[in-house]
């Protein structure tokens, strides 16, 4: 099959029996070029599959509006709410986007690092994969002054911006209601803790035990990927516990509400047997039943944070290393899935 030739700019000027410099004038709406001729080349333009050489255009002003993303997984409704300000803001300031997903997975990430790298994107926003560890696959980022935003999951680093909540007082705000709710035994399911995400919920979750002096139990945190079947896998490990848990606390709602779907169906009772508490505020939260206590996560807010961040240092307005953290607030919901103990009808 023999390749159609692409259209250029000689083309369209043929075309219409004007210049070159009058068609190139005309696509980029100058005023130069009186507004009927515009009308007429953009017409041309369309009906003759004109693509614009944007890569030619990039080659000379060192710019290709284009900023790179890196998510774990586009398939979590906290990321894709983060992606939706992302691309809000990007969109108001004439930013593209090129999204990279890792799968959670640290050799993806630095695959999807290089790609955009080899790409030109003007900058990087980057939620880290479950097993990152360093930022090495970054270096060449650094060392061209491309700017870095991490979000949610992040490494602290002179030259990037972390936006994040505060997790180490969610989780501990977590854990205390299911304490107040009367619950001694507390199990924790997270993620491996090579994240500040995970690291610092569990840094919460043991804070509020040990200020109501409850012992910390190694055996009592389970550790998986969070997905729904990860929750499910969690509930065999607690069918198996003598004595059980009678309050449970998730990194995530999704896994969370595979916990109390597979313990529903081995007939425990939630939350007169187990008190559970989830964490992103997702959807599925308010669509299990009992509804699930949690955090509400800002996705969204987050994403235009990030974005507005990057983009105001690509234009010059602030500078990067002048900040490092930026912490935005969380909310703690408390719905039927905790409720032990009933208020009082008058």
């Amino acid at each position: 099959m023999v390749k159609e030739k692409e259209i250029t700019i000689y083309d369209i000027a043929s075309k219409l029996n004007i210049s070159i410099a009058t068609v190139s004038r005309a696509l980029k709406d100058d005023p130069v070029v009186n507004k009927k001729t515009r009308k007429k080349v953009f017409q041309a333009a369309e009906e003759m599959s004109y693509r614009s050489n944007y890569f030619a255009k990039n080659l000379r002003s060192q710019k290709t509006n284009t900023i790179g993303v890196i998510v774990g997984t586009l398939t979590s409704n906290f990321q894709a709410s983060v992606i939706s300000g992302i691309e809000n803001v990007a969109n108001k300031y004439g930013y593209n986007l090129i999204i990279s997903q890792s799968s959670e997975q640290y050799a993806k990430e630095v695959e999807g690092a290089k790609a955009l790298f080899n790409g030109r994107v003007d900058g990087l926003l980057v939620s880290l994969a479950f097993d990152t560890k360093n930022l090495d696959h970054f270096e060449s980022f650094f060392k061209k002054d491309i700017p870095l935003v991490f979000f949610d999951r992040t490494i602290l680093h002179a030259k990037t911006i972390s936006i994040l909540i505060n997790n180490v007082e969610a989780a501990y705000n977590a854990t205390n209601h299911l304490i107040e709710q009367g619950c001694k035994r507390i199990i924790h399911i997270t993620a491996p803790s090579n994240q500040n995400v995970y690291t610092d919920r569990l840094r919460g979750y043991r804070q509020a035990l040990e200020e109501h002096k409850i012992a910390f139990n190694k055996n009592n945190v389970i550790i998986g990927n969070l997905g729904f079947s990860d929750g499910a896998e969690a509930a065999k490990q607690i069918l198996k516990m003598n004595p059980m848990p009678d309050g449970i606390f998730v990194a995530n709602d999704n896994c969370a509400v595979g916990c109390m779907l597979a313990l529903k169906k081995a007939s425990i009772k939630i939350p007169e047997d187990i008190a559970f508490v989830g964490f992103n505020n997702d959807p599925v939260s308010e669509v299990i039943e009992p509804n699930l206590t949690t955090i509400n996560y800002p996705g969204y807010e987050m994403g235009e944070v990030a974005a507005n961040n990057l983009i105001n240092h690509l234009n010059g307005t602030s500078n990067i290393e002048t900040t490092n953290t930026i912490i935005l607030r969380s909310e703690f919901i408390i719905r039927e899935s905790s409720k032990k103990i009933k208020q009082n009808k008058f």
